[in-house]
């Protein structure tokens, strides 16, 4: 019997699944219908919408019917056409400030029409698919914008907490506030810190009863509960007056001066534009975090700016709010666990249903308890979280001057401040670069830390001149952007300083990386990898993808007797073959960009995957700027390994990570599809991407120690292995699976060592217990010893891990879910043996009844 079954090439009859990865395929077409978890998330929105609606047409100065209205057009309209399936939308806090003024200064029919104007300009901008420009504002001057926002909100719903009316701006708030303080409501501000309690102490009751009860919004019960005790009490104070529809106040014609209202339809576009886009992106990020559930496709954005175009001009047209998405209402619907846009659009039609069915329950709520809800709010707007962020990337004071100009002088007028800002500390950032010179073991040092552009080429030029003809120097460069100018004085002075008797080593981020001559300072831009050690360029290293590698030494190839290049074993290597040899669907491992960029540039799963996400895969890897490329090995050598890793990491998220974000961020949305269950030893030589020119999401791949598969039922007390293979075959259906040996294993070798039986004194001899059948198999000798193409096996180790990699597929095959399998012809088993030494892969196959590792060659590639 064949120890593997024979690779196909493709297959013409394979349908691939198109049920969700780790769900079993579907019974049967599916009838359309709105999933519970989309209505308990609809619910649970709604209740937290219904006051919130309210509260912010309150602080507006807007009928309070507007408020319903532009709920519930923003979870029908925004919800139907919207891009962010999740994203909930409705009358927004962070457009309180603007519609307030709106109204103030125009009316409301007037400010409607803004409204509608702004939702023009909205699906203008969407057409023009301009939506991921609006991401380019700086987060600094966005979450200003919302704090300056919460802290005129909250200043403003303070007076109407302390039983009083709010005046038109926060220092006219501020100043009032003193008298507003001498004369307080009792009852209205009793209701207020009722209403507050409730609202902050709801979230934290302990107990399983606390986990019931968190399930209703604390914003519904805070407004609920403040107004029953008010109703019980008997307390006199203004509520809710919802005037009969027929009274209604519908958009008309704008009036007023030309500029003005020009600069409202501007603002009112910018905010919620804005808004809405970083709501969406938010929502994306909390969707992917969720753990398990269903997986939602990410926001389009344009499509976004469309739909919140259409619910605005739908929403001002019927007396409504101006409609943005909501960060509140968004998470929660996120939260209830939302997996489709019909909870949005289900919330909308309970809005509806309330605001025609409830009003006599909602004329109930006094006015003071929406006050307090919507302070709260607006106190929650000025996030600690943000201010800690912008102070750790130094945009502190473009935070606060945004601030302080929303609240002193206006939304827009706020921006346009951050905005200044903004571009005068990028332009500071970008001219700022220290240029030291010291004298240090008769050895001279120029440091340059920043960005070294023309502006700072005279202060680099007095610093090189500081170095004496003749002597040892070392230019240290700590940035990350060099501009033509500062290249060609450096470059210069170190042709010039070299021609006069000098040494120079330019270096970057760390010590140890250098760049060697002109030609490979050159060649390099400065980026500071090493030239090699005799002149040779990088272009020459064989390794060039895996230069990060800390035992890692370049080597320039060998010449030939006649001064041609020895070849390269990577030139002679397709990196487009699956284990199993094929090309079609079941042969190839990795994707079709992932095999076409492994092939053209000899790479292994990092350049492959950067092929996959977009990069040119005929162009030579980036030299590594941080000096983890062509001498990490040396550089790390001594250094810690913890230094080691996070300078690997650093440098996969400078370089590789920008290239494979898209397509692991579409792995994210989709979940993990992988073709083979590869099984091989931990081997710290055997790098399963590599030899398989595989990329993420390709491999699902289980390592321990000698790759062992313990039969059912063995007395091992782990069953990792077997819970790996049941994954893989029952939830992730793999289409085969590989069972790889290499050369030189340590565990092999001490199976030898120990001999028959044993010992089980350690957790490796008991774990290695599992390969004893391997070498009773090949000291049983009934049957002929597995072998190499062409060879056989150099010793006794070698004849052991050939021999291991058959008998581990024995133990695969008597796993149950495999047997159900390869019987029902969804499952193939291969063996392969990999020689470190020549970095040579062989394939399991069968010859005249023997057992072959057959090599694999670049001609196969073309099966």
């Amino acid at each position: 019997m064949s120890a593997c079954v024979p690779a196909r090439t493709a297959d013409a009859n394979h349908t691939e699944r198109t049920h969700p990865p780790h769900s079993p395929p579907p019974s049967g077409p599916r009838r359309p219908r709105i999933a519970s978890a989309d209505v308990s998330a609809a619910v649970a929105v709604f209740l937290i919408a219904l006051p919130l609606s309210l509260g912010i047409a309150l602080a507006t100065g807007a009928p309070l019917q507007a408020g319903l209205v532009a709920a519930a057009v923003g979870g029908l309209v925004a919800g139907r056409i919207g891009g962010s399936p999740l994203q909930v939308s409705g009358p927004a806090a962070g457009l309180t400030v603007v519609t307030a003024d709106l109204i103030q200064q125009y009316g409301w029919r007037t400010t409607c029409a803004i409204t509608v104007l702004a939702g023009l300009a909205q699906l203008g901008l969407g057409c023009l698919r301009v939506a991921r420009g609006a991401l380019a504002v700086s987060p600094a001057i966005v979450h200003g914008m919302l704090a300056g926002i919460g802290v005129t909100i909250a200043v403003a719903q303070l007076h109407i907490v302390l039983g009083g009316t709010p005046q038109s701006s926060v220092p006219d708030n501020l100043r009032a506030l003193p008298s507003q303080l001498a004369d307080v409501h009792p009852a209205a501000l009793f209701v207020s810190l009722l209403t507050l309690t409730l609202l902050l102490l709801w979230p934290r009751l302990p107990g399983r009863a606390g986990l019931l009860l968190h399930k209703i919004p604390a914003a519904l019960v805070a407004v609920a509960g403040a107004t029953a005790i008010a109703a019980a009490a008997g307390l006199v104070l203004p509520k809710v007056d919802l005037p009969s529809w027929r009274n209604h106040a519908l958009a008309g014609l704008p009036e007023g001066p030309v500029l003005g209202l020009v600069a409202a339809v501007l603002t009112t576009t910018l905010v919620c534009s804005v808004q809405s886009l970083l709501g969406a992106v938010a929502v994306d990020k909390l969707a992917s975090a969720r753990p398990g559930g269903a997986r939602v496709a990410r926001s389009d954005l344009d499509r976004e700016l469309l739909g919140q175009g259409a619910a605005n001009i739908v929403s001002g047209s019927l007396g409504g709010l101006p409609v943005a998405g909501v960060a509140v209402r968004s998470s929660a619907n996120v939260h209830a666990g939302a997996v489709s846009r019909n909870s949005t659009m289900l919330h909308g039609v309970l809005v509806v249903a309330a605001a025609l069915l409830m009003v006599p329950l909602l004329e109930f709520i006094p006015l003071a308890s929406l006050a307090a809800l919507v302070m709260a709010v607006g106190i929650q707007m000025v996030s600690l979280h943000h201010i800690r962020t912008v102070t750790r990337h130094r945009e502190v004071l473009v935070y606060a001057v945004t601030t302080l100009g929303v609240v002193s002088f206006g939304v827009l007028e706020g921006v346009a401040l951050g905005i200044a800002v903004a571009v005068g500390v990028a332009l500071h950032r970008l001219t700022r670069t220290r240029i030291t010179h010291e004298l240090e073991d008769g050895v001279h040092h120029v440091h340059v830390r920043g960005q070294l552009t023309f502006l700072a080429v005279p202060r680099l030029s007095r610093a090189l001149h500081l170095v004496p003809q003749g002597s040892h120097a070392v230019v240290a460069l700590d940035g990350s952007f060099m501009d033509h100018a500062a290249y060609e004085t450096l470059q210069d002075w170190q042709s010039t300083h070299t021609a006069q008797g000098g040494t120079v080593e330019i270096t970057g981020r760390r010590s140890g990386v250098r760049i060697a001559e002109p030609s490979a300072l050159a060649s390099a831009h400065l980026t500071g990898v090493d030239a090699g050690a005799d002149g040779a360029s990088e272009a020459h290293c064989r390794c060039r993808p895996w230069t990060a590698w800390r035992n890692h030494q370049c080597e320039r190839p060998s010449l030939l007797p006649d001064g041609d290049r020895r070849p390269d074993p990577a030139d002679a290597t397709d990196g487009g073959s699956g284990v199993d040899g094929g090309s079609g669907a079941d042969g190839a491992l990795g994707t079709a960009a992932s095999r076409t960029a492994a092939h053209r540039t000899g790479t292994g799963a990092k350049d492959a995957a950067a092929g996959a996400g977009g990069a040119d895969p005929t162009r030579a890897p980036e030299p590594d700027r941080d000096g983890a490329g062509a001498h990490a090995g040396a550089g790390a050598g001594a250094g810690s390994g913890g230094s080691q890793l996070v300078r690997g990491i650093g440098t996969f998220q400078r370089y590789t990570a920008p290239l494979v974000r898209g397509e692991l961020a579409r792995l994210a949305r989709e979940g993990q599809r992988p073709a083979q269950l590869f099984l091989t030893c931990a081997d710290s030589r055997v790098v399963t991407s590599m030899i398989t020119s595989s990329g993420p999401g390709d491999l699902f791949v289980v390592r321990n120690v000698g790759n062992l598969v313990p039969p059912p039922g063995a007395e091992s007390g782990d069953d990792s292995v077997a819970a790996a293979i049941e994954y893989a075959v029952e939830v992730l259906a793999v289409r085969s699976i590989t069972v790889c040996g290499h050369s030189g294993c340590g565990a092999m070798q001490a199976l030898l060592d120990s001999g028959p039986g044993g010992g089980a004194g350690t957790p490796l001899r008991r774990w290695l217990r599992h390969g004893q059948p391997s070498l009773e198999r090949l000291g049983a000798g009934s049957a002929v010893p597995p072998r190499l193409t062409g060879r056989t096996p150099a010793d006794a180790v070698e004849r052991l891990c050939l021999t291991n990699v058959v008998q581990q597929l024995e133990h695969l095959r008597a796993h149950d879910c495999v047997a159900r399998a390869l019987k029902d012809g969804a499952l193939e088993l291969h063996g392969l043996y990999f020689h470190v030494g020549e970095a040579q892969t062989y394939l399991l196959t069968e010859q005249d009844e023997e057992t072959v590792f057959d090599r694999v060659r670049a001609v196969d590639l073309a099966m």
